[in-house]
């Protein structure tokens, strides 16, 4: 950006939507979405053709609520809230007149799963909670009015469940020695084995739903016997197979389903970009008009229980959002509201897909923003390579957060989906077993030589950022290759695999033989020796690169030993640090104060290494619960010296 453009404020980036996640009562005549009151994201609803009028339906004062939906019945809502980060989410009714909010699930430490709602039952949920193990989830019936509980289903090895419109059990997937899944059914009082996923497509086949209840079929997205996930029917007799709809490149990434009659309407791709294919010729009408009022994607997201109304979203890379009621009957869109409508006249930066050639030739799907007045005789720029948690996940095109940020802040931003990112077909996934820090990293490392090449990054002012395995990318890129990067920042990244895979919360452990197998086997001694190679911990005395670490206390997955433990080698060795501690986060930062202290940080780091501009703290560390366990000093200096806006 030009000295004399306006800097961005990230508030308007990174604090909460002014809106967002609308839902459609049963009836279509109220919407429900989720909007801050106070400052905290809470459940409001609203007429539908008047959203203005919209009144708060809950009022927590902590961490907001972010996922919500509503009671087949019409007279609840339901949402899921844990506390501090600790994933340990319950689950709680709240009626539309006002009443108090119920806590359907008021057993301590334990996790509660949504496994199904039904139109017929439309007061009841099934729920998982693993309140009787904690490693188990049972299913329970839960009246969303009154919280009355019955047991369905005591469980003692199955990781998942889906159930039918009647609130039956229909399926269940038990996780398997050899690191696959067996799929199995009802049979009587027990359960048969319909088929098995192997271990080089469990992580590419998945259930979807259960169909109508005369059909007899289940939905899943199925890689065995090709390489990219294809949408199928399953017969839950036979096993028999039938594709829906496949595409060569790339998996298909979900479905939709008609609401009324449970059977799939059209499917989801995304090589480069989104796209829909329909299969139902009931709803081509529709997507055919919605595609032409897109400048970029649109989703579905919500239908009402006669499905002559649809909430739909249009997004593209400079879109955060756009929210309409789709009347199917006349085709009317009536807009609904802008989840960041403060964006509104600001300029943002496009995205550009683009396809990487790694060094043994696979290619790496990846998406590529510049500050938006960037110049190509302007020359090479500084860059973030901003690094996809998971790993089993992938970036996509569209609107990104943070890649505007970094664009605005003078950065080109880079995203890989490296090989073992998901999207790409089963081969590309399994390349990436036991390559931790080895060609996954490796794969990073020729993103940044094509960016140099192409003249887009100078090589001196590269900065790598993360969070999850992002975050340990981050670690491993500093201490695996410490030329490479000029900074690096990890968010919640692990930095001991040793101690990762030890510290797992109980009801992972059905997830256990997949990490082995994929990350390193600690029950073997060549495991043991992989596990520590690929540590960054191990290595870390040749980090020479600027570090900041950020670190929710709360995290069950990446717990704050993974950070603590690191930080306390580079102190003892002299090596400086930034370490920021959140208190009241898990695995990422929910709260806005937190998002914004953080990111005011990391700004200003930024800008002390690589040159970019940078917003002034202001308050923004204040009114967040930052802890700073390790160079205090740096960060006020940083931004002394750097923040000018």
């Amino acid at each position: 950006m030009t000295a004399s453009a306006p800097l961005l404020p990230r508030s308007l980036l990174l604090g909460n939507p002014s809106r967002a996640a609308p839902l459609l009562s049963p009836d279509g005549r109220r919407i429900s979405f989720i909007a801050p009151l106070d400052g905290v994201l809470n459940i409001w609803i609203a007429p539908a053709d008047d959203p203005a009028a919209a009144r708060p339906l809950t009022r927590d004062t902590g961490r907001g609520i972010r996922q919500h939906g509503w009671a087949h019945a019409g007279t609840h809502l339901w949402y899921l809230q844990d506390e501090g980060g600790n994933e340990n989410f319950h689950l709680y009714s709240v009626p539309i007149d006002g009443g108090a909010a119920l806590d359907l699930t008021p057993y301590p430490r334990v996790q509660a799963r949504i496994v199904g709602f039904s139109r017929r039952f439309p007061r009841e949920a099934l729920v998982a909670v693993n309140h009787r193990d904690p490693r188990w989830h049972d299913v329970l019936r839960i009246d969303l009015g009154d919280g009355r509980t019955t047991t369905v289903c005591e469980n003692h090895g199955f990781a998942q469940f889906l159930a039918d419109d009647a609130l039956q059990l229909r399926v269940a997937l038990r996780n398997t020695a050899d690191g696959g899944r067996d799929v199995l059914v009802p049979d009587g009082a027990g359960w048969r084995e319909l088929f098995h996923i192997g271990r080089d497509d469990v992580i590419t086949s998945s259930p979807l739903a259960v169909g109508p209840d005369d059909s007899g079929l289940l939905y899943f997205l199925d890689s065995r016997g090709r390489d990219t996930a294809a949408a199928v029917a399953i017969d839950a007799a036979s096993g028999a197979v039938t594709a829906l709809g496949a595409h060569p490149r790339t998996d298909v990434l979900g479905v939709v389903f008609n609401p009324q009659t449970r059977r799939p309407e059209a499917y989801r791709t995304d090589e480069l970009q989104p796209e829909w294919t329909v299969i139902d010729p009931a709803v081509e009408a529709d997507f055919r008009h919605l595609r032409a009022q897109a400048s970029g994607d649109f989703r579905i997201v919500d239908r009402s229980a006669d499905d002559r109304r649809w909430i739909v979203v249009f997004s593209c890379d400079r879109l955060p959002g756009h929210y309409y009621l789709y009347e199917r009957d006349s085709g009317r869109l009536a807009f609904l509201f802008s989840a960041r409508p403060d964006l509104e006249g600001w300029t943002l930066a496009a995205m550009r897909a683009v396809a990487i050639e790694a060094r043994d030739g696979r290619r790496l799907v990846s998406y590529l923003s510049l500050p938006p007045d960037a110049s190509p005789a302007a020359g090479p720029l500084p860059m973030v390579l901003l690094v996809h948690g998971g790993p089993w996940s992938r970036d996509h095109y569209g609107y990104n957060p943070e890649h505007q940020f970094f664009a605005s802040r003078g950065y080109a931003v880079l995203s890989v989906n490296f090989r073992g990112s998901t999207g790409f077909g089963k081969d590309f996934v399994n390349a990436g077993d036991l390559e931790w820090g080895g060609r996954m990293h490796e794969d990073l490392l020729d993103a940044v030589e094509w960016a140099v090449t192409q003249g887009i990054a100078q090589r001196e002012r590269i900065a790598i950022m993360g969070g999850s395995y992002g975050g340990y990318a981050a670690l491993a890129g500093l201490s695996f290759t410490p030329e490479v990067f000029a900074c690096g920042i990890d968010i919640v990244g692990p930095s001991n695999l040793e101690t990762l895979l030890s510290s797992f919360p109980a009801y992972w452990a059905p997830l256990f033989e997949n990490f082995a197998q994929r990350v390193g086997d600690p029950r073997t001694e060549a495991g043991r020796a992989l596990l520590r190679a690929r540590s960054p911990l191990h290595c870390c005395e040749r980090i020479v690169r600027p570090l900041l670490i950020a670190q929710g206390a709360n995290d069950v997955r990446v717990t704050r030993a993974e950070s603590d433990q690191i930080v306390e080698t580079l102190q003892r060795n002299g090596q400086p640090v930034i370490y920021a501690l959140y208190p009241d986060e898990g695995h990422g930062f929910a709260r806005p104060q937190n998002r914004l202290s953080f990111m005011a940080i990391a700004e200003a780091f930024l800008a002390s290494v690589l040159g970019g501009r940078c917003q002034p703290y202001g308050d923004d560390l204040g009114a967040s619960s930052l802890v700073i366990l390790a160079g205090a000093e740096q960060v006020a200096a940083i931004n002394a010296s750097g923040c000018s806006g």
